[in-house]
């Protein structure tokens, strides 16, 4: 897919020049990874406005998930998120078995510790989608094998 490459190269050099222009150390490191889940919260934001814009009310937060792993990501990564799990709590997991942001990385371990920084943007992408939809979430990811990764979407009750 011909758009799916400047797509990723936006992020890689995004990334890159965040953090070449931070200082390094540990605080810095959480910085650049705030800065990085803040713009993945605008343009999810502004992106889901433009996706919802002619869909019916969603019935419950299930609903909306659902939208977020067939629709959402199909816009922004080309395919559906592979597993959606919940507690029925307000927990969701949201498993991508080929995250396209992490398929430049090597596959294996040799690079975990580089997959928080790929990951912040596409976290706060999908928190910035959930809060227009008018739910209040934490996202947080893990990578324990590249390139599938796990989002895990605690919705936040008031």
């Amino acid at each position: 897919m011909a758009d799916e490459a400047p797509f990723q190269f936006l992020h890689s050099e995004v990334i890159e020049y965040i953090y070449k222009s931070a200082d390094s150390g540990e605080a810095e490191n959480g910085r650049n990874i705030t800065k990085l889940e803040n713009m993945g919260l605008r343009v999810g934001q502004g992106l889901i406005e433009r996706l919802t814009k002619d869909t019916a009310r969603f019935k419950d937060e299930l609903d909306i998930m659902k939208f977020i792993c067939k629709d959402f990501w199909t816009c922004v990564f080309k395919k559906q998120i592979d597993n959606l799990r919940t507690n029925h709590q307000g927990i969701y997991v949201l498993q991508d078995n080929k995250f396209r942001l992490l398929s430049h990385l090597s596959a294996g371990k040799q690079y975990l510790e580089h997959a928080p920084k790929y990951l912040a943007f596409t976290c706060g992408l999908v928190r910035g989608a959930l809060s227009n939809l008018g739910v209040k979430s934490i996202v947080t990811a893990e990578v324990s094998i590249m390139p599938a990764c796990k989002f895990q979407v605690m919705i936040q009750k008031s």
